[in-house]
């Protein structure tokens, strides 16, 4: 799961070697820590944070649980 929230991170940044996923614990299961350079944070975030809620939305549907993205 942590290979997907990487490779779809990697796709809409600019540079994708800086991308960093981490996988923490949460109460409601695993919890994907996303770090990238800061000028790629609103990419990543995009408008009105619909990229991050669709890469949220396809990381639920692959796992079928729930499944936190967090940015950083």
């Amino acid at each position: 799961m942590k290979d997907l929230v990487e490779y779809l991170a990697k796709s809409v940044v600019d540079r994708p070697e800086a991308v960093r996923v981490q996988e923490r614990r949460g109460p409601e299961g695993p919890l994907y820590v996303v770090e990238v350079a800061q000028e790629d944070k609103g990419r990543l975030i995009g408008k009105g944070g619909r990229v991050i809620e669709a890469i949220r939305t396809l990381v639920r549907a692959y796992a079928k649980r729930k499944v936190g993205v967090e940015v950083r």
